[in-house]
């Protein structure tokens, strides 16, 4: 069961980078939603977060790159052990979000939080985690994953701006000022 799930792991940080940006969700929450963090919160995250500003810490630390920026989002960093764990750690995020920084290089913007749905069932969320208080989006329809690799499952996913203002607020799945271009 381990092998399967790093495999699924893996096959999650490849393909969430793809198609990520389609991850509206499939089932309102009906709970009224904060789209910020409060102040201790955001310290919180940004002391625990703030070395992985040095994209070489994070590819040490256990995050994988891909190559393919996703509009609205930016390149993902994934952590195949994190993913696997249905775990929620806030100061490990399973994703960490990159955009473009001048000569090639990347710079931190954001991190996304991801757990597979426990049932599978876009109809329930009676396990719909939460960050900090603040629900993930969800349950939603695994996107398209590259042949060879394992289907990814319903899931959940919430995403935190930290690094890079967002105009349709802090946990706003895409960001309308991250290009790709």
């Amino acid at each position: 069961m381990r092998i399967s799930r790093l495999g699924f792991a893996a096959a999650t940080a490849v393909t969430c980078v793809l198609t990520c940006g389609v991850s509206g969700p499939a089932q309102a929450d009906p709970r009224p939603r904060s789209m910020s963090l409060s102040a201790q919160q955001r310290t919180m995250l940004l002391d625990a977060t703030q070395r992985f500003r040095d994209v070489r810490k994070a590819v040490a630390a256990g995050y994988v790159p891909t190559r393919d920026c996703v509009p609205g989002m930016g390149f993902h960093y994934s952590d195949p052990q994190l993913s696997a764990d249905p775990r929620i750690n806030p100061r490990r995020p399973e994703i960490l979000l990159y955009v473009a920084g001048p000569h090639g290089s990347v710079r931190l913007a954001g991190l996304e939080y991801f757990r597979p749905d426990a049932d599978g069932d876009l109809g329930t969320d009676g396990d719909r985690p939460y960050l900090l208080g603040h629900p993930f989006n969800g349950p939603m329809a695994g996107h398209p994953v590259p042949p060879g690799h394992p289907p990814m499952p319903v899931h959940y996913d919430l995403h935190v701006w930290l690094y890079e203002h967002n105009p349709a607020g802090e946990l706003a799945t895409e960001n309308p000022e991250v290009t790709c271009g």
